[in-house]
C-alpha cells in the first residue's frame, strides 16, 4: 500500500498544500479565438465579418442572432445592425491543410488558414492583424509600419488612422478600439442628421418655388382680364354649353380683338355631325371609296369590302 520503504513518497503526498489554479494554455486559447465564431463559439465560416471592436464571427451566426436577440451575448450587445459589421477580405494561406480532427496524427495548430498578403505573416494569434473599415482588406499591424502610406495595399482604397481596427484587440488595444467606435457612430449620425436636413431644405425650396410661380400665374390671369374688359363685352368671356351634344362642358373662351371674326380650324371642322367625307374637297377619290357615303359605294351591287351588307347577297 505503499510506505514499505519501496517507495519515495513526495512532499505533496505527505503534507497537504495549496492547490494552484489550472492555467490556460495560451497557444491554444489564441488558436481558438482566431478560428472560432465569438457568438456561437463555433469555427468560422465563410463570409467572415467583423465588428468594430475587432471581434471575428460568421456572418449566419449574426444574422441568426439579430433576428433572435436572445442569442445576442453581452459582449455582442453593440451590434444593432448588419452596418455595425464589415466582411473581411482574407487572404487564404497555401500551405494550410484543412480538414476534420480523427484524432490518430499530429495536428499542426500553429499553421494558420488566413495570412499576411503583404508579410506572408500568419494569422494564429502571435502577431497583430488589423483591418481597414472601409474595404475591410485584413493585413498585418508589421505590414502597416513598414509601408507608411494612406492606401490600402490590397485594394488601393484611401483610408485614415481612424478607420484601421485591430482584430481580437485586449487591454489597451481594446479600449482605443471603443473609442474609435463611439467617434465612428457618432460621425455617422452627424452625417446621416445632415443629409436628412439637406433633403428636407430641398423640398422646402422646390415648394415655395411652386408657390411663387402659381402666384406669378394669378397676377397674369388678373391682367390679362383687366386688359380685355376694353375689347369684348362679358357675355363673350363667359363659357358656352355644347348645343349640338346637348350636354354641360364648358368649353374654353377665346378673346378676340373687337372687330374681328373667328376663323374656323380645319382640324375641328371633321368633329361635326354635318361634314361628310364624300363632300369634302381635300380627300381624294380613293380615300372617299373606303366609306359607304360615297358615290362609287351607292352605285355598286355587291357588298362593300369594309362593311359587310346581307341585303347585298
Amino acid at each position: 500500500m505503499g510506505c514499505d520503504g519501496g517507495t519515495i513518497p513526495k512532499r505533496d503526498e505527505l503534507i497537504k498544500v495549496k492547490k494552484r489554479p489550472e492555467q490556460k494554455d495560451k497557444a491554444s486559447e489564441l488558436s481558438f479565438k482566431w478560428c472560432h465564431c465569438a457568438i456561437t463559439q463555433q469555427r468560422l465560416q465563410v463570409p467572415i465579418v467583423a465588428c468594430m471592436l475587432g471581434r471575428l464571427y460568421s456572418k449566419d451566426s449574426v444574422i441568426e442572432a439579430l433576428l433572435d436577440r436572445t442569442k445576442m451575448p453581452e459582449h455582442a450587445a453593440h451590434i444593432k445592425t448588419l452596418k455595425d459589421i464589415k466582411d473581411l477580405t482574407l487572404t487564404v494561406n497555401s500551405s494550410f491543410k484543412g480538414g476534420a480532427e480523427t484524432g490518430d496524427g499530429y495536428i499542426d495548430r500553429q499553421t494558420a488558414q488566413y495570412i499576411c498578403p503583404t508579410t506572408g505573416i500568419e494569422m494564429n494569434g502571435k502577431f497583430k492583424f488589423c483591418f481597414v473599415w472601409k474595404c475591410g482588406c485584413v493585413v498585418s499591424e508589421r505590414a502597416l509600419k513598414e509601408v507608411k502610406d494612406d492606401i490600402c495595399h490590397k485594394c488601393q482604397t484611401t483610408y485614415s488612422e481612424a478607420d484601421i481596427v485591430i482584430l481580437n484587440p485586449e487591454k489597451d488595444d481594446l479600449d482605443l478600439m471603443t473609442v474609435r467606435m463611439d467617434a465612428r457612430q457618432a460621425r455617422l449620425k452627424a452625417e446621416k442628421k445632415a443629409k436628412k436636413s439637406a433633403k428636407t431644405s430641398t423640398v422646402t425650396s422646390s415648394d415655395q418655388t411652386n408657390g411663387a410661380t402659381n402666384s406669378s400665374n394669378g397676377v397674369t390671369g388678373s391682367t390679362v382680364e383687366a386688359t380685355n374688359g376694353e375689347g369684348p363685352s362679358n357675355n363673350d368671356l363667359k363659357p358656352k354649353k355644347d348645343e349640338g351634344s346637348g350636354s354641360s362642358k364648358r368649353k374654353t373662351a377665346k378673346i378676340l380683338p373687337s372687330g374681328s371674326k373667328e376663323i374656323e380650324d380645319p382640324a375641328f371642322k371633321k368633329s361635326k355631325s354635318s361634314y361628310s367625307v364624300a363632300k369634302d374637297d381635300n380627300a381624294s377619290k380613293v380615300y372617299k371609296s373606303l366609306f359607304t357615303s360615297s358615290d362609287k359605294a351607292k352605285t355598286k351591287t355587291s357588298a362593300h369590302w369594309i362593311t359587310y351588307n346581307p341585303f347585298y347577297n
